[in-house]
């Protein structure tokens, strides 16, 4: 379920709006956290229900990786997926996650054209 086209499109936008809505909701949580205690509020306080890390400390932190020369492997997922160019399969057997049932459809007639010409044969009746 849910690999249509306009639900892809929803969930790309919901994230898209979780992005752009975190920082608003952080200062949020900050405010709340600081009215219901005694109004000064520490990042203590914060870290334990929010993982708070400043822009500088993530850049020094990839910066530091790549200058290691070890980091390349460790932080990077392998997103390179072996699939067939001619038929669109990966080494499992699936067809790509974007792909639609009727794109799947016309693949699977082009990929296997003796199957495709297969019809009914038709009765022979004797009128």
């Amino acid at each position: 379920m849910a690999k249509s086209l306009r639900s892809k499109r929803k969930r790309k936008m919901r994230a898209e709006k979780r992005k752009k809505n975190a920082p608003r909701e952080l200062a949020r949580l900050k405010s709340i956290l600081g009215q219901e205690g005694k109004g000064e509020i520490t990042m203590d306080d914060i870290s334990e229900v929010a993982n708070v890390v400043p822009a500088e400390q993530l850049n020094e932190k990839t910066a530091d990786i790549d200058m290691e020369g070890g980091g390349d492997n460790m932080g990077k997922m392998e997103t390179v997926s072996k699939s067939h160019k001619k038929n669109m399969l990966n080494q499992h057997g699936q067809y790509p996650k974007w792909m639609n049932h009727r794109q799947i459809k016309k693949m699977k007639i082009k990929n296997n054209p003796k199957k495709a010409r297969k019809t009914k044969s038709q009765k022979n009746l004797a009128w």
